[in-house]
């Protein structure tokens, strides 16, 4: 049987000195926003003041422990303020000795953090607009109870898990992307 053989050609590897020439793989950029940035910065000194605001507006009712939806929101949001204000402090001493937070540890913790902070926030925040809402509007009680202390409360707990997105966000992507 005359069959004939496959030829088989060799591939030759590319030079070294081509791979030499592209250097060494470039990281991302630190984006704004990101741990260590100016607008990491921001965004946590605004989450920050966000619950700060949330906390004494709703610690100022007398009747806020009526619904324990209001004193979840006190708890999730306090937690939330200690959290933000830890991370503005490691944000500004990254800033001030111009160091990176692009460790992988340290992303992994940040995102971990943000990640369960802006939950209990969330869920503190819709849980207390649910009891804001059948005490207004179902309930007709706003002349016994303070409605506008913790509407206001509610909306400073939104606004503050509106700031904390961005940066749980940014540091998944930044985790993602290691």
């Amino acid at each position: 049987m005359n069959a004939s053989r496959p030829a088989v050609h060799p591939v030759e590897a590319p030079p070294l000195a081509e791979a030499a020439v592209r250097g060494p793989r470039v990281r991302m950029k630190d984006v704004q926003g990101m741990p260590g940035t100016k607008g990491g910065l921001f965004l946590r000194l605004s989450q920050f003041s966000f619950a700060v605001i949330s906390v004494s507006v709703m610690a100022t009712a007398s009747d806020f422990r009526s619904a324990t939806a209001f004193s979840y929101l006190v708890l999730a949001v306090g937690l939330q303020s200690l959290w933000s204000l830890s991370l503005a402090f490691v944000d500004i001493y990254a800033l001030l000795v111009k160091r990176s937070l692009r460790n992988y540890k340290a992303t992994c913790l940040f995102t971990i953090g943000d990640g369960i902070t802006s939950t209990l926030t969330f869920a503190a925040a819709c849980s207390s607009a649910g009891i804001t809402v059948l005490i207004g509007n179902d309930l007709d009680r706003c002349a016994f109870n303070h409605c506008t202390r913790f509407e206001t409360a509610t909306a400073m707990a939104f606004i503050s898990w509106f700031a904390i997105s961005p940066s749980f966000l940014m540091n998944f992507w930044s985790l993602a992307s290691q």
